[in-house]
């Protein structure tokens, strides 16, 4: 999900979770051998009933288009953003919100859950119909690199799905050197059958040296380091934190125009889990 604003947390700051790889240690010229812990170090199971875990999320609000020339207001009412029957609710509606015809919701973990390295599992159900625009996806909580915002520090797009194009999922990276503004983004993508009848598990496994992409345990996208790189290439070494929407419309998901008739629509999120990148003994 393409972002050129920088975005202020909407919620006071609370337990602030980093989850980052073990030091180094012993011969330096031995390489690094990592893997996954088998316990997430930060989760959501979405087993209560009303609005999001405010411990855990916070809302991304407003109506000004997200850089993308979106069709939607974001804001942090239960009818956009709610957990039901076990289940965390995003739900784009048709209706006059803000100084637009839709509502909708983003959900954040900044300062709430900030990650270095791990592997990012999400299971959901998507919406469909064209005009949608559902994303899980990441972006940098620190502004270190360049323009101190968007695509300088990087993102990372865990799940992408336009409406348009029925389940066909993709995964990007965006920075300075690689990204959709001048047509360098590296990403793909992949037919996923009944994105939106049937949950499916979309993951990001990230390292010191790739990133990989998968649906239901199958990689379909890895971006990997070049030892020549630079923070222009390779921003993805400070923390970064999850993002939940549906975006109506804008320069990607509205590129064929947007079906009023198929709203509501609803994402359906039946957990969050994140484990640590634990360096092998």
């Amino acid at each position: 999900m393409k972002n050129l604003h920088r975005i202020a947390s909407t919620a006071v700051c609370t337990l602030h979770v980093l989850v980052s790889c073990a030091q180094p240690s012993g011969n330096p010229q031995m390489p690094k051998l990592y893997e996954f812990g088998s316990t997430p170090v930060w989760q959501d199971e979405f087993n209560y009933s009303g609005k999001p875990d405010h411990t855990k999320w916070s809302y991304n609000l407003g109506d000004h288009g997200w850089g993308n020339h979106e069709l939607q207001n974001y804001t942090n009412d239960a009818k956009n953003a709610r957990v039901e029957n076990g289940n965390l609710i995003i739900e784009a509606i048709r209706e006059k919100s803000g100084k637009l015809d839709y509502s909708s919701a983003r959900l954040v973990s900044k300062e709430k859950g900030d990650f270095l390295y791990g592997k990012f599992e999400i299971r959901a159900r998507l919406p469909q119909g064209r005009g949608t625009w559902p994303a899980i996806w990441m972006l940098a909580s620190q502004n270190n690199y360049g323009n101190k915002g968007w695509p300088d520090n990087g993102e990372i797009d865990i799940m992408e799905h336009v409406g348009f194009d029925q389940n066909r999922v993709h995964g990007n990276v965006h920075t300075k050197a690689f990204n959709h503004a001048i047509k360098t983004n590296k990403g793909n993508n992949i037919l996923v059958p009944n994105v939106s009848s049937e949950f499916h598990v979309y993951t990001c496994e990230w390292q010191p040296d790739y990133i990989a992409i998968l649906v239901d345990g199958k990689e379909y996208f890895r971006f990997k380091k070049e030892s020549s790189w630079e923070w222009q290439e390779w921003p993805f070494d400070k923390p970064q934190h999850l993002l939940i929407n549906i975006a109506v419309g804008g320069d990607w998901g509205g590129q064929k125009g947007v079906d009023d008739s198929i709203f509501p629509q609803k994402m359906e999120v039946d957990y969050v889990r994140v484990y640590p990148l634990i360096e092998k003994k």
